[in-house]
């Protein structure tokens, strides 16, 4: 596939890796991950800050080349935050899913998210508390979700939990794939997972299965 040049429409790229898929219902299964710089929030457990200023214009054509080395056709798109570089995305999401790809997007949530193709996986991490920015998830971006699109709330304390909870009764979202995953330093997973059992939570507790692994 030939991809036009248009220096316009580079992404910012910060890296691009092969590892294991961490953080989502593909966990477990071998991921290409193309990580775009900046972001418009600076969550206070964030663990890629590197990637706000680390970013280098780079042609679809060559991330399609890089990416073509790797044994796997699942990629997902994070972080920083992709949609910030919305045009980039656009491109990108096109020359992905014509060169077959299953495309999963990590999201903060806080930016428009209708114009997302229906073929794309959005992983939304909703905005608990705890990352400061708990009012930057719009609820308006619930009715863009698609049956496959999924939820994450990152649990860092009671709070968070109790926030999380409310949010998923609130908006009618129990019937959604929504994942749970504890911020180790203040919160232990057993705890959280004890939680989730009391209150029969229709929720997946997740760990960050890469790192775990130390494979990234």
């Amino acid at each position: 596939m030939s991809i036009p040049a248009n220096s316009q429409i580079d992404p910012e790229i910060s890296e691009i890796f092969f590892s294991i898929q961490g953080e989502s219902s593909y966990a477990g299964r071998p991921c290409i991950f193309i990580r775009f710089s900046d972001c418009n929030l600076n969550c206070t457990y964030c663990d890629t800050r590197y990637a706000f200023s680390t970013g280098k214009k780079t042609p679809i054509a060559t991330i399609l080349s890089e990416i073509a080395k790797y044994p796997s056709k699942l990629v997902e798109i994070t972080g920083g935050e992709p949609v910030l570089q919305e045009e980039a995305t656009d491109a990108l999401f096109t020359a992905l899913n014509a060169a077959g790809y299953t495309i999963l997007l990590e999201t903060n949530g806080s930016l428009y998210l209708g114009d997302i193709p229906d073929y794309v996986v959005k992983i939304v991490d909703v905005k608990t508390p705890g990352s400061g920015f708990g009012e930057s998830f719009m609820k308006w971006n619930l009715k863009f979700l698609n049956e496959q699109d999924e939820l994450k709330f990152v649990i860092t304390s009671p709070y968070d939990y109790s926030f999380a909870r409310e949010f998923i009764e609130t908006n009618a979202l129990r019937d959604r794939m929504i994942h749970f995953s504890p911020y180790t330093l203040t919160l232990p997973a057993q705890t959280l997972a004890e939680w989730i059992l009391r209150d029969g939570l229709p929720v997946r507790l997740h760990l960050q299965l890469h790192k775990l692994l130390n494979v990234r």
